[in-house]
């Protein structure tokens, strides 16, 4: 018969309910997700970052340098963190991303300012991602006929007549025009890495499972370190792969330009790739089917992309989720890439984003190799 049943139809909802029930990690992720998306996308995400850190090369300590350097900073969107004593070490500070401006205030700056020589201000700023500095730079413009207003009084009221007692020139490093491709495609190597590498472990391992040649690897007298090994090398070839097509098309469809070294770049990638196939692996240690281990992936790759600095500046976040996006091996990779690719950085530079990832693929393997010992028991 045709006729629908309520009684069928109960019993079938029941069952669901049941099913939902007792597969408590589907459940978990069918709440965590969103619960993620609305924390971070309702605290987290900020287009318009402020107090973002500022040094000042200063040669000259007058009252109005002073002045200026205190205005910058009630403007609220810059921050001075530290004061350099040369043009290398304001160099070195951008180039590891520890500053995100650099304010350079040149010798005789109070004498040409009273003598009405326009004297010349210079704002160096990390431009590699436009939108972590477009606010800055538009507020910075309407600093030069309010900055000095309490200074230039008296006799030097007539400063205030007309254009602007100074000039504030600002030169946008590693990215001057402001596109945006420069800074999104090199990201996109690690965004892609991380999602493929993490899913194709995952879900081999957890498809092996489900045929039952896992038990047949298990019967075998390889160890735990080499069955990791031997899987996470394949992948690791399939990801240079990966890195191959988004550089090539970065080079010749966005113009992208390579300054650093790509061998460099290659032997990061390993670290970086070894890390996110470790998280795979433990993942499908802990997975009972393919689609808890897509579901994990997706549950480690959706804070990745939004607490990285891939998406939003990374500055512009509070300071937990910053401390939260640190944790991600994603975020030092994008530090990495963008310094290589559009800074020309090298080792030395580069290092203090290194260990984090070193250290995470440290934890990661551990957990793995632990869980898949207690598989084998």
């Amino acid at each position: 018969m045709n006729v629908f049943s309520w009684n069928r139809f109960i019993a079938v909802l029941v069952k669901e309910f049941v099913q939902m029930r007792r597969d408590r990690l589907t459940f978990a992720m069918m709440v965590g997700i969103p619960v993620i998306q609305l924390v971070l996308f309702g605290f987290a995400i900020n287009t318009d970052p402020k107090a973002l850190p500022t040094a000042v090369l200063a040669a000259d300590n007058s009252v109005f340098a002073r002045s200026f350097v205190r205005a910058v900073e009630n403007s609220g969107y810059f921050r001075v963190v530290r004061e350099v004593s040369s043009e290398h070490e304001a160099e070195r500070a951008l180039a590891v991303g520890e500053v995100q401006f650099v304010l350079t205030i040149p010798e005789n700056f109070a004498r040409k300012l009273v003598r009405g020589e326009r004297p010349v201000l210079l704002l160096e700023a990390d431009a590699a991602d436009p939108a972590a500095t477009s606010n800055a730079l538009t507020a910075l413009v309407q600093l030069n006929q309010t900055a000095l207003a309490r200074d230039l009084a008296g006799s030097l009221a007539h400063l205030q007549n007309g254009a602007p007692p100074f000039e504030v020139r600002v030169h946008r490093r590693y990215n001057p025009e402001g596109v945006t491709q420069y800074n999104i495609v090199p990201g996109l190597i690690g965004v892609v890495l991380t999602m493929t590498m993490i899913m194709m472990t995952a879900l081999a391992m957890t498809r092996e499972r489900e045929r039952g040649t896992m038990e047949n690897l298990l019967a075998t007298p390889v160890r735990p370190g080499e069955v990791m090994a031997g899987k996470i090398i394949p992948y690791i070839i399939v990801g240079y792969g990966q890195v191959a097509i988004i550089l090539l098309a970065a080079k010749l469809l966005f113009g992208v330009p390579i300054v650093g070294s790509l061998v460099l770049l290659s032997v990061v990638l390993v670290l970086f790739m070894a890390a996110n196939l470790a998280v795979g692996f433990t993942f499908s240690t802990l997975a009972r089917n393919q689609m808890q281990a897509m579901q994990m992936t997706f549950f480690f790759f959706l804070p990745s992309m939004l607490l990285s600095g891939f998406m939003f500046p990374f500055r512009g976040m509070p300071e937990w989720a910053q401390w939260l996006g640190e944790v991600l091996p994603l975020t030092h990779f994008l530090r990495v890439v963008r310094g290589i690719l559009l800074k020309g950085n090298g080792t030395a530079e580069i290092l203090p984003d290194l260990w984090p990832i070193a250290a995470f693929l440290l934890l990661a393997a551990i957990i793995a190799l632990k869980r898949y010992r207690e598989t084998i028991d």
